[in-house]
């Protein structure tokens, strides 16, 4: 077992893509690196945060992007984003089988401003573009720091999430829903809270992501690749029947869960007896009992 919590972007690339496949573009070795962190005497990588290139997955042709969470926290910063927007550019290019993004991002850099929000809108648009060239995009989130802000929101224009256990997604991070709202609102040193309402098992009840994984960087490769053969057996382009689709399951979101605060108690909602047993259970077991309790499924 290699955990994906706890590998680096690199080994998490190398070792999801099949053996020797991978081949990277833009290498440390090119070091092309945000002209914006040097003017600010910050610290700069050679890579900025994310490691692109291509290999194969299961015999899938695939281009890949790794955050790397080490490094700012895997905030998106203009040479960052320019990188991913040229990745899936190119996906269009080449024809490749998908696309596969490892996220872990707290989304844009703040030391780059509009630099990195521009950058992140750019990443949405090259998503949805490569959907509607029907190249599906996958995107796998099980890292520390998770995957939040703009890079939330490009998650979500895939065409399937897959999370950990220990993955989050969301809009706005615990620090800063409390920074803005007060602690009443969100206690983020409420890690049990935290994890309950942006974890990958909550976000799988509520339909945001596909699948809750145990963190195996060898579970990630089949799953994505899994994932990826199901994508390609249909037509990736997201289409105005999917978008209703996703609007009427949160419209019966906001109608069922509006008045709660509580995970536990939307899971209650959905119809599961022993919602507080949830948090302790494996990813293979959580999956075996509350498949038939995901929104939008029963």
């Amino acid at each position: 077992m290699s955990s994906y919590l706890e590998a680096n972007a690199r080994q998490r690339i190398h070792q999801l893509l099949d053996a020797d496949s991978f081949a990277e573009f833009l290498p440390p070795a090119q070091r092309i690196v945000s002209p914006h962190l040097a003017q600010l005497d910050t610290p700069v990588s050679f890579d900025d945060g994310v490691v692109i290139g291509s290999g194969t997955l299961l015999g899938a042709r695939v281009l890949a992007a790794s955050q790397e969470g080490g490094f700012m926290g895997g905030a998106v910063g203009e040479v960052h984003g320019a990188k991913l927007v040229g990745l899936l550019k190119r996906a269009i290019q080449d024809r490749v089988d998908g696309v596969v993004l490892l996220l872990e991002t707290g989304g844009v850099r703040l030391h780059e401003a509009n630099a990195g929000l521009i950058a992140v809108s750019e990443v949405m648009r090259a998503v949805l573009d490569t959907r509607a060239a029907n190249i599906p995009v996958i995107v796998l989130i099980g890292g520390s720091n998770g995957c939040f802000g703009g890079m939330g929101i490009v998650a979500c224009c895939a065409n399937a999430i897959l999370m950990s256990e220990e993955a989050r997604l969301a809009m706005s991070g615990p620090e800063v829903i409390e920074t803005t709202h007060g602690v009443e609102e969100f206690d983020s040193r409420d890690r049990a809270l935290v994890w309950r309402t942006t974890g990958g098992k909550h976000r799988y009840l509520l339909g945001d992501c596909d699948a809750v994984l145990a963190d195996d960087i060898d579970v990630f490769r089949h799953a994505a690749g899994a994932a990826l053969q199901r994508c390609r057996q249909s037509s990736a382009e997201l289409t105005l029947q999917a978008l209703e689709s996703e609007h009427a399951l949160l419209s019966k979101r906001l109608k069922d869960f509006g008045q709660l605060s509580e995970p536990m108690d939307i899971w209650s909602s959905l119809g599961i007896a022993n919602p507080a047993a949830l948090p302790m259970l494996e990813a293979e077991a959580f999956m075996q009992q509350v498949s038939s309790f995901r929104l939008g499924e029963r």
